[in-house]
């Protein structure tokens, strides 16, 4: 398998001049630990700030090898945590939580922003998020959504409900009764914008090292397979990725999201099926799926049910389960019947990282010196963005209204030992499965989705 392998998006990046390794051992200001989207952020934003910090990116394959490279494309304003939660975190309040929930809205103009000023082409397009309610019980979950938004402060604006009628507007799903609509999302090629990013921190004085595989990390120092890079502080950026590093500071366990894509498809099929505006898509199912339209019109269509894997392993082989594959085309078919006799040209995976209260994180120990980011629980695209300018802060003694909200220096507590968490986790994911069974049957809500519900990070 070539780097142009892993998924649709690596392939189609452009060409791939990799970088060199560490050359041996060496001192900066700030060593970080992963290539993905949230080392890159946040190298960024520290070069950005202070130009006579020495900063270096360690990363044990390419930039945007995991989950930076590799999802669904979505630029949007989700955090996997609600609003209701945040507040009741300890020292959080109502007030904190919206300024969270802003935060993350924000984001999406600061990512945009970068890619003007930094010239990343990455087929940005905001279109928003178009999610159908295609039985009842949906319905019921999309108003109580809508519901609870405005509740907390969002307006129509923001999120708002929509019939039959005005959802063909956007898109022509089968059976839909509704759908809710937010304008705060874009859609991108992550593989270009993973990319662009790290060209971009290269130009700001950055060095990235790739090839370099951490192979511990304590204070003041990373030890890779080429020698030791000695540094002031040390950022953990690896995500999904994190326990198979020694020394990591985090709680995160690696969970598959699978995708497929389609051949780039004729006019003919969005005459029928809508998304002109390109918003990205969902549905209002228990087991969670997401779709995009590219720039080059093909259907990008993703979600979870494949397993958690014992020991929070991590491995090649495990991005790839044809059953998973085949049951997300039968589903873009069920959807979009026009898409039924598409090719599935592309067909991909890997691991995201979840922690055990479903709250993605970032922090500073200052003890330590150690900071680190992550549990995005699929919700990366954007919190990425928000992790590392807050940790340019934290490292920097910057104090800020970033470094003041909610998740900043929130601890999850630890997953079960195995294998009660192998038994746990892939039986939460096999329960949504049942629950979504369960719905079309009884035309109700899940109790099954309810009773699991405190487990998953719900309410």
């Amino acid at each position: 398998m070539t780097y142009g392998d892993l998924s649709l998006w690596h392939e189609t990046s452009g060409p791939l001049n990799l970088r060199p390794p560490l050359p041996g051992p060496d001192d900066v200001d700030v060593a970080i630990v992963g290539g993905g989207l949230t080392g890159l952020w946040t190298a960024y934003y520290l070069a950005l700030g202070d130009p006579s910090l020495r900063v270096a990116v360690v990363e044990k394959d390419l930039v945007g090898f995991g989950a930076s490279g590799r999802n669904g494309g979505w630029l949007s304003a989700l955090f996997p945590t609600s609003l209701r939660r945040l507040s009741q975190l300890k020292g959080s309040s109502r007030d904190a939580a919206l300024r969270l929930g802003a935060a993350m809205r924000a984001s999406i103009g600061e990512v945009e922003d970068v890619i003007t000023t930094e010239a990343i082409d990455c087929d940005f397009r905001r279109g928003g998020t178009l999610v159908f309610a295609r039985s009842p019980s949906q319905l019921e979950r999309a108003r109580a959504e809508v519901a609870e938004a405005h509740a907390w402060g969002q307006t129509e604006d923001d999120l708002r409900l929509l019939d039959t009628a005005e959802t063909d507007k956007h898109a022509r799903a089968t059976g839909v009764l509704g759908a809710t609509y937010t304008p705060h999302c874009a859609r991108v090629h992550p593989g270009r914008l993973v990319r662009g990013l790290a060209q971009a921190v290269e130009r700001l004085g950055v060095t990235i090292y790739e090839h370099t595989a951490a192979t511990r990390i304590a204070p003041g120092r990373v030890t890779t397979e080429h020698g030791t890079l000695r540094a002031s502080y040390v950022v953990v950026a690896t995500e999904g990725y994190s326990p198979t590093l020694p020394g990591a500071p985090t709680s995160v366990i690696p969970v598959y999201s699978l995708i497929v894509a389609t051949e780039p498809l004729p006019a003919s099929v969005y005459d029928e099926i809508g998304l002109e505006d390109a918003p990205t898509f969902s549905d209002y199912r228990n087991l969670i799926v997401y779709g995009q339209r590219t720039a080059d019109d093909r259907l990008v269509f993703g979600g979870r049910g494949a397993p958690y894997h014992l020991g929070s392993a991590v491995e090649p082989g495990f991005d790839r389960v044809p059953r998973v594959f085949a049951k997300l085309q039968e589903t873009l078919a069920e959807l979009f019947p026009a898409t039924a006799g598409a090719r599935f040209t592309h067909a991909w995976g890997g691991p995201l990282g979840i922690a055990r209260d479903w709250m993605a994180s970032v922090g500073l120990d200052l003890v330590t010196r150690i900071g680190w980011a992550g549990g995005y629980v699929g919700d990366g695209l954007t919190t990425t963005n928000l992790a590392g300018r807050t940790l340019a802060d934290l490292v920097t003694g910057t104090a800020s209204d970033l470094t003041a909200l909610p998740w900043v220096n929130h601890r999850s507590r630890r997953w079960e030992p195995e294998p009660f968490r192998w038994l746990g986790v892939n039986a939460g994911l096999r329960a949504m499965t049942v629950a979504d069974l369960e719905e079309r049957m009884t035309h109700r809500p899940s109790v099954v989705a309810k009773a699991m519900a405190p487990l998953l990070g719900g309410h």
